[in-house]
């Protein structure tokens, strides 16, 4: 008799452990879903929701609606279509209008999780492009939640918005306000805080992160005062709301300029006509011209993005930073961000054997500091040459174009937004890194140089744990990194501090005050010694101290 008993604990066991760990059937306000589970490894299972909905599919121009619910089970199961939006080189479009689904990762152990931390993520584009999945290689999808959620211990939920003209499309005022897309976004987290506890989550412990426009609109949503209470912390990658392609200041010369295209009048029918117009033909109307030089960069083409509507934004975003004062924030860049942009707008700077001429770094400067005519100019050129002796060499040319880009686009309002939220902060935490891994494509022989340092998106495939998924295209120090930048990252979800969790890690971030300026860099080498502080103080000072007190000489 024992034996049989023994046996038949044995078969339950085995059973148990076959079956693992699951949600099954989850009970959402609009109706049940059921996913997929998957075993991992021992003792270790997953559950993932594909194309939840979390909102009903949007009107035209219109900020989202509650989704009015199904009958029966929903099986999610597959990625939802992305937002209708260009392709990369804008020839055509991709996606749907009916786009806003979320997808989440759930792990357990042995048993079925309970009150797990949740990530958020908000994917980059430009404010053009984008999809909840990202980018996808033989059915690797680049924002798979499943590495971070695994090895952190926490929910990842990854949503689709609107972008492109559909998206971010305003004429200045109430007839198009604009900010569909950041409305989505925040739908997204609305619907996250409601229902995420019947799926193992803690409503009371949300993190959201994002990338590029994904980190920018991260920084938007601690700003506004529509998300009270909905989330505790945020992470912004490589963009903040303060970038100077965050806020479009004159959104109506691009919406006459989308209405001529569609064939709309510019008086006030405009929006009524914009609003019939075929979704396709206007989303190719939305298109941003790719050619740039020194003279025109790229960065100044970027047209479709957040506006100040007095709702969303209801003033400049760096007069909001009193509504994050309780979030803790964690803000940082890629040391060679800008190198995207300024590869473009002067291409020789990738050529190892074409000199880059002064003339150039003369003419993105002029661009940048356009405003404020010659004395901007003179006052620029002479902070970025400083160091370069009487006899620059090429590759010293190249990398102060690269720092130009980086410091303009992407570092100098990234540390003002850290300098803001330390500010105001009353009970949030704020955090300041630099990431520096060298780009794998940098060398002799390859697309880039042999002194590139971390691009812009560099971050993306370390912090989503690529390494791990695909290890043959990684060297084992590119798993360091990625182990590091997930323990930070899910240290920081669970607790607000990103040295504190489960996961050790190889140096104690410390906070950044507004008088100590310190920062983390992170790189496969880093440990205790990687540390700093005051980051480039030099040209911070330039751009956001020196540069706004001169005299301005064109005014838009």
């Amino acid at each position: 008799m024992m034996v049989k008993l023994g046996i038949l604990v044995a078969v339950a066991a085995f059973l148990q452990a076959v079956s693992g760990a699951s949600l099954g059937v989850v009970y959402t306000e609009g109706g049940m879903v059921q996913g997929e589970n998957m075993r991992l490894g021992f003792g270790r299972y997953m559950d993932v929701f594909k194309g939840v909905p979390f909102a009903d599919m949007p009107g035209r121009f219109e900020k989202p609606k509650r989704h009015p619910g199904w009958d029966g089970v929903l099986k999610a199961t597959e990625y939802r279509k992305r937002c209708l939006q260009v392709n990369l080189i804008m020839t055509e479009t991709r996606g749907s209008e009916d786009c806003l689904y979320l997808n989440i990762w759930v792990p357990h152990g042995r048993s079925v999780s309970t009150r797990l931390p949740v990530m958020v993520w908000i994917y980059g584009g430009g404010f053009l492009a984008g999809g909840s999945m990202g980018a996808n290689f033989l059915d690797n999808y680049l924002y798979s939640g499943q590495e971070i959620s695994d090895r952190g211990n926490v929910i990842v939920v990854t949503l689709g918005y609107r972008v492109g003209t559909l998206g971010f499309l305003s004429t200045g005022d109430s007839s198009l306000p604009g900010n569909y897309g950041l409305w989505d976004q925040q739908a997204a987290i609305a619907w996250v805080n409601r229902n995420i506890r019947s799926f193992g989550g803690d409503p009371d412990n949300i993190t959201i992160f994002g990338e590029s426009a994904g980190g920018a609109s991260v920084s938007f949503q601690t700003l506004t005062p529509h998300n009270r209470g909905l989330f505790r912390r945020a992470i912004s990658q490589s963009g903040v709301a303060l970038c100077p392609w965050g806020v479009n200041k004159n959104p109506r010369r691009f919406a006459e300029e989308v209405a001529l295209k569609v064939n709309c009048p510019t008086d006030e029918k405009m929006a009524g006509c914009l609003k019939m117009t075929d979704p396709v033909l206007l989303t190719m109307a939305g298109t941003l011209s790719l050619s740039s030089s020194p003279d025109n960069p790229l960065v100044e083409n970027l047209a479709l993005s957040p506006v100040i509507d007095g709702d969303f934004l209801p003033d400049e975003p760096y007069k909001l930073f009193h509504n994050a004062a309780d979030i803790d924030y964690i803000a940082g860049i890629n040391d060679m961000d800008g190198h995207v942009f300024t590869g473009l707008d002067v291409p020789s700077i990738n050529s190892p054997l074409t000199d880059t001429p002064i003339e150039d770094v003369k003419r993105l400067l002029a661009s940048y500091t356009k405003d404020k005519g010659k004395a901007g100019l003179e006052n620029a050129f002479s902070t970025y040459t400083s160091n370069w002796g009487s006899n620059p060499s090429r590759e010293t040319i190249k990398k102060t174009i690269v720092e130009i880009g980086t410091d303009y686009i992407f570092l100098v309002p990234t540390q003002t937004a850290l300098y803001l939220h330390a500010s105001n902060a009353t009970t949030g935490r704020t955090y300041s890194y630099v990431f520096s891994e060298p780009n794998r494509m940098g060398g002799i022989g390859r697309p880039y140089p042999s002194w590139m340092g971390a691009d812009h998106a560099d971050d993306l495939q370390y912090v989503f744990g690529k390494p791990f998924t695909t290890k043959l295209g990684y060297w084992p120090r590119h798993r360091d990194v990625s182990r590091y930048m997930i323990a930070y990252w899910t240290n920081f979800a669970k607790t607000g501090d990103p040295n504190k969790g489960e996961h050790n890690v190889p140096a104690t971030w410390p906070q950044f005050t507004s008088n100590g300026h310190q920062y983390l860099e992170i790189n496969s080498k880093m440990d205790k010694n990687y540390v700093r502080q005051k980051l480039r103080m030099r040209y911070v000072h330039f751009w956001a101290s020196v540069l706004p007190n001169l005299p301005t000489v064109i005014s838009e």
